[in-house]
Parts: C-alpha cells; sequence; structure tokens
C-alpha cells in the first residue's frame, strides 16, 4: 500500500508555521513548492542526495529553540545512512525527518532502490541506530497522525512515508535556481531570527 506523495505534503504543510525546511532534488521539490506555498521562503530547496537530513541536522543544532523537519527520500537516506547514527547519538530534540519511501531514484527515470526488496526497512535501520521514535506509514490518516507527533517530539523523530512514484500533475514549475533559492532561504532565517549570517559583499 502507498500514498500520494502530494497529498502528504499538503497534510504536512498545514501543520507547519515557522519551521525550517531542508529537501531533496527531484520531483518533491516542485510538488513541495505546490503543496505548501506558505513555507517556501523558509525551505531550502534541492540539496544533494545523502545531504538532505544532515543539513537538517546542521540547523537543528545551530537553531535549538526552531523545529527543523528534513523532508528526504529512500534513496537520498540509503546515500547516507550513517546520519542515522549521528542522530542516535547527538539526539537533537528539534528535528523531524520524513523519507519519502518510492522504492526508486525518480529522478532519473525510475531504478529501483533497495526498499523495493521489501527487506530493507529504513525506519528499523533507524531504531536501531538509536534513533527510538521511528515509524512507517502506508494511509494519509496514519501519516497525518505520525506528524502530528514528530512536530511535537523532543527526540529525533523519523517517519518514513510509503508513496507512490506518481508526479502529481498540473502543478507549477519551481522556476529559480539552486543559488537564489540559497539566498531566499538565507535572509528568512535572518529575518525571523533577528541575525546576520551573509553580510554585505567586500569591495577592494
Amino acid at each position: 500500500m502507498s500514498m500520494s506523495r502530494f497529498a502528504c505534503m499538503r497534510l504536512l504543510g498545514a501543520r507547519l508555521q515557522d519551521e525550517l525546511v531542508v529537501l531533496s532534488l527531484g520531483g518533491a521539490v516542485d510538488e513541495w513548492y505546490n503543496a505548501a506555498p506558505h513555507m517556501r521562503e523558509a525551505s531550502l530547496f534541492q540539496q544533494q542526495l545523502g545531504c538532505v537530513t544532515p543539513e537538517a541536522f546542521g540547523l537543528a543544532v545551530g537553531l535549538p529553540h526552531r523545529r527543523v523537519v528534513s523532508l528526504d527520500t529512500d534513496g537520498g537516506l540509503l546515500f547516507n545512512l550513517g546520519i542515522l547514527a549521528t542522530l542516535g547519538n547527538e539526539r537533537p530534540e528539534n528535528l523531524f525527518v520524513v523519507v519519502w519511501d518510492n522504492e526508486q531514484y525518480q529522478s532519473i527515470g525510475g531504478p529501483r532502490t533497495h526498499t523495493a526488496s521489501g527487506t530493507v526497512d529504513l525506519a528499523a535501520i533507524a531504531r536501531g541506530a538509536g534513533v527510538r521514535q521511528a515509524f512507517t506509514a502506508t494511509t494519509l490518516d496514519e501519516f497525518d497522525g505520525l506528524c502530528a507527533e514528530g512536530l511535537v517530539a523532543r527526540e529525533p523523530y523519523l517517519l518514513v512515508a510509503k508513496t507512490d512514484g506518481v508526479l502529481e500533475p498540473g502543478i507549477r514549475r519551481k522556476h529559480s535556481d539552486g543559488r537564489e533559492d540559497k539566498y531566499v532561504f538565507v535572509r528568512h532565517v535572518e529575518k525571523t531570527e533577528g541575525i546576520t549570517i551573509m553580510g554585505p559583499s567586500e569591495h577592494n
């Protein structure tokens, strides 16, 4: 059984207000851009496979009073399973990890990931690495309920969402590139935190 990723995103987006979000490349970018338009400035788009949850972890450590959401993928997490051991050891209290598991590398044509075998369980791997709150959702009701728990948990919380491989049709494409997205995100953090991260350029 699998769910629409876009439907899941809309449920999650409805629960977010001042959180910071880091997400991967691929079809999830355009879907999140449309599913949660109020979170566009607060979302760091198009991070490389294996980097999404580590970057979210860094944000969570740097801003311990702020809830950080990682929107990772099965392929991306499989690229860097070591981050789960880091979460298990460091135990950030403000990090919620959602893994979109469609059992394929969708952005390169759909070759299967290891989760398609039926033997690789990312939530179980996370629990084995010390992330005690790690679960798998296969229905929208289950997903929404676990999101509610994950967003208030006081320890790292991981939710694997078993989604289908169907891209949401007819949605607006995100036209900004990664460099522009980075500056939009940094300026949002500066504004909402009252800090300076990237000051004016130095001219000789």
